[in-house]
């Protein structure tokens, strides 16, 4: 296709830990579609952070360049209103057809839609091939409310349809309507594609192929159980305590690590069938492809599953971001181990279509990375979640979780006015963690010596210099992002 603007691909899994990547060195990971991009199309960056660890806050940070304190986007229920800005709007308005098929979790759905794409795709649901359902809409997978398995949003191998291969849930509807909008692409617009698709995040299953295809003896070790929680953040203990996994054997959390591994393993197959589509509509070498996660996942480090609001530990802010530019921009294929942010996404975007947006953001292109002309980008990454005492609106009541909800181990205490829903603030380095919390203790990891951030040295005096320095790196953070002044003035009289 002769065009000026590139194609805009964007396919967002959600919760995929960044170490679940075969080029990334992990044996056990089954992701060849992804790891042979890598070697011959698009960059990865192992150190890509989001800015917060859930899903609506990170997705509202990334769609507008804004870290969440900007707007006070620090809720899954505080979306981005129809006065601020949004990429997918941005490109709407500059004359792309986008196609959104997915989750929203970004623009309150009671305002609709139209604002920002041309199309919400809706799953077809039909006799002849039945939509399956989500494990959140049933709990007998969970087994006995009293049980050990409840909360730990295992439910392992899924059964497909008889009719059917596959288990064809709403993901895998997605995936097919954009492959068959690719196939039916306009011919007078350039195209955006966004598939915000559910996997990886738990309930932790998936069907066959993928849920046989992990080696269990290939995984990596667990960040082992804790079990002293001195040190640590007081909503990680509350958790523990609630999700009630303190007895299972390492061969239980094998399988639900495995189970993890192939919902993976699902999701890079599915790129790979809309990256045939690409190349067989002949319009892959005119697109810009992200891949890229909103957060992490605990998936049994520390003895966890699932997530929380307000810690930063690396298995759940660092996250998988790779990124192939049109033919026509230099790209040196690889890995790149600068510190980038998710924020700098909407910013590359932007530097390929030449659009200028139409309010002051902080992410930074990524494209003198991607071309090789740098290698170093941000000095440090930041993080941020929690919330003030008394900031009711912030507890995240709408969510309704009574004891049996899969989430109520954590959402239960985000209602508490004790330290655990504490706010805080992460400020990382390529060394450093320091992690500043409202209500609580800080935390400072030296992350050479102790990767798994199980030492919290806050208080050793021989990090006393590291501490200062990255305390001043946080206030400078705050100094340079505290807000954003729209670009329009007003009239005084």
């Amino acid at each position: 296709m002769n065009q000026t603007l590139p194609h805009i691909i964007i396919f967002n899994p959600d919760q995929w830990r960044s170490d679940v990547l075969g080029h990334r060195g992990n044996s056990a990971a089954a992701t060849p579609v992804l790891d042979n991009w890598v070697q011959t199309d698009a960059v990865s960056f192992s150190n890509a952070f989001c800015q917060n660890p859930v899903c609506t806050p990170s997705r509202c940070s990334f769609m507008t360049g804004w870290y969440p304190h900007v707007r006070g986007h620090r809720t899954m229920f505080h979306m981005l209103q129809p006065d601020e800005p949004m990429l997918l709007k941005t490109l709407k308005d500059a004359g792309y057809f986008v196609w959104w098929g997915g989750k929203n979790d970004v623009v309150p759905a009671q305002k609709g839609f139209d604002n920002y794409c041309n199309l919400k795709y809706e799953a077809p649901n039909t006799l002849e091939r039945p939509l399956q359902p989500n494990l959140h809409s049933f709990n007998d997978w969970r087994g006995d409310p009293d049980g050990d398995n409840y909360y730990s949003f295992y439910g392992g191998r899924l059964e497909p349809h008889p009719s059917d291969s596959i288990y064809f849930d709403s993901d895998w509807a997605m995936v097919e309507g954009a492959i068959e909008q690719i196939k039916n692409a306009p011919i007078d617009k350039p195209l955006c594609i966004y598939l915000p698709l559910s996997y990886p995040h738990p309930p932790y299953a998936v069907e066959d192929p993928w849920y046989s295809q992990i080696d269990r003896e290939k995984l990596p070790k667990r960040i082992p159980s804790i079990k002293d929680w001195a040190g640590k953040p007081s909503l990680l203990k509350g958790i523990a305590e609630h999700q009630n996994l303190q007895n299972w054997t390492e061969e239980r959390w094998t399988e639900l690590r495995a189970t993890y591994y192939g919902m993976c393993a699902r999701v890079d197959h599915q790129f790979g069938l809309v990256l045939d589509a690409l190349k067989e509509k002949e319009i892959y070498d005119d697109s810009a492809i992200f891949f890229f996660s909103d957060h992490g996942d605990f998936t049994g480090d520390y003895g966890l599953v699932e997530k929380t609001q307000n810690t930063f530990e690396d298995v759940l802010t660092k996250v998988p971001f790779l990124v192939k530019p049109p033919a026509n921009v230099p790209c040196k294929a690889g890995v790149s181990d600068a510190l980038v942010e998710l924020i700098d996404f909407s910013a590359t975007v932007e530097a390929l279509t030449a659009i200028k947006p139409k309010h002051d953001h902080f992410g930074r292109s990524l494209l003198p990375l991607i071309s090789g002309e740098t290698k170093t980008h941000r000095d440090t990454v930041f993080c941020e979640g929690g919330r003030r005492h008394g900031e009711t609106q912030a507890m995240e009541l709408e969510s309704k979780q009574t004891k049996d909800g899969l989430y109520w181990p954590r959402v239960h205490l985000q209602t508490q006015e004790g330290p655990e829903h504490s706010k805080a603030v992460m400020c990382r380095t390529q060394n450093y963690k320091y992690v500043m919390r409202l209500y609580e203790d800080d935390e400072l990891y030296d992350l050479r010596s102790d990767p798994t951030e199980l030492n919290n040295r806050i208080h050793d005096p021989a990090l006393a210099e590291v501490k200062q320095a990255l305390k001043d790196r946080l206030l400078r953070f705050y100094l340079e992002t505290a807000d954003v002044v729209p670009q329009e003035a007003d009239k005084r009289n």
